[in-house]
């Protein structure tokens, strides 16, 4: 059976117009085209789908049945088109971004309101997950693209990296501590102070170790929560100092804890990334512009120290 895409189209038109006339005009063919465009079709199924006077053109059964069933099926494909075309323009759709818990509570949640703002029909639905889970869905294409926080440059042939901004890892403290009287803590301070911080989610757990590899400390256990708030409750109740990026794209620690800049300095790098040669749909594309463009930190800054003792550094 040959039937043509055409075919099928004139054909309902034919039908809802009960007209040869008015259906070649949609087409801007003559009727003499449109009545031979039916008639092989009616020859390719083998089927008379009208019954023709000088008046009125009427559908017989099998002709009203083949109707009621290709039309929804073409009202169908016309109605996906035309939401994948609006898609193209990168105002419509859904896009699913993958990314950890910790950066889901503040710098994505502020992505979110971005393209809720540049894009009112576009849905952007966020996936938490832990680091290496955030990797993997982009390589495997389960999401459009992910968001992670690395203290080394990514190193993967599958995945296309932008950064976003950095934030410099602090020790978190109670105002009391001995530590808090330093407007910056050496690494190696930390080594007599039991530690608490956010777990591989975040990425955090990789640079800890980088740090005290780098720096010759000591290992030893440390408590590892998946939150910012949880490990500042942890730090209140004396059960150890914090260590966490702080910045305005992180969570902010509780207002009753104080933090210092760790010297030598070491930052998490937050990355954008997304599947190596693979470009990423049009709406996906307008959604990451609106993260990229989100670089530029809230007014918050680590408390009870002077922006000129941060960047003096002592």
């Amino acid at each position: 059976m040959n039937v043509s895409l055409q075919q099928l189209k004139v054909f309902v038109a034919v039908a809802r117009e009960r007209s040869f006339t008015r259906a070649a005009r949609q087409f801007d063919l003559t009727q003499s085209a449109v009545s031979r465009c039916v008639r092989e079709l009616e020859d390719a199924v083998e089927l008379k789908l009208f019954d023709r006077t000088t008046r009125q053109v009427e559908l017989t059964h099998a002709g009203a049945s083949l109707e009621r069933r290709i039309g929804r099926l073409l009202d169908e494909i016309e109605l996906t088109l035309r939401e994948e075309r609006a898609a193209y323009d990168g105002h419509t759709g859904v896009v699913v971004l993958a990314s950890n818990p910790v950066l889901s509570s503040s710098w994505v949640a502020q992505g979110l309101a971005r393209c809720a703002l540049a894009f009112p029909e576009l849905i952007v639905s966020v996936k938490d997950q832990a680091q290496g889970g955030v990797l993997a869905s982009v390589e495997q294409g389960e999401v459009d693209f992910g968001v992670v926080s690395v203290v080394e440059p990514l190193s993967s042939d599958q995945l296309h990296a932008q950064m976003v901004f950095d934030t410099q890892l602090h020790v978190v403290m109670p105002p009391a501590h001995p530590l808090a009287r330093q407007t910056v803590v050496p690494w190696r301070a930390l080594q007599e102070y039991a530690l608490v911080t956010l777990n591989a989610d975040a990425g955090v757990r990789t640079a800890l170790e980088l740090a005290f590899t780098t720096h010759g400390l000591k290992r030893r256990p440390v408590q590892e929560l998946g939150h910012v708030a949880a490990v500042s409750r942890m730090v209140e109740l004396g059960i150890g100092i914090g260590v966490l990026p702080v910045g305005g794209h992180w969570p902010v620690p509780a207002a009753s804890l104080v933090s210092r800049p760790l010297i030598p300095e070491m930052n998490l790098t937050t990355l954008l990334v997304h599947r190596r040669n693979r470009s990423l749909r049009p709406n996906a594309a307008a959604a990451w512009a609106q993260f990229a463009a989100l670089t530029d930190p809230l007014l918050v800054s680590p408390r009870d120290i002077p922006h000129k003792e941060l960047h003096d550094g002592n």
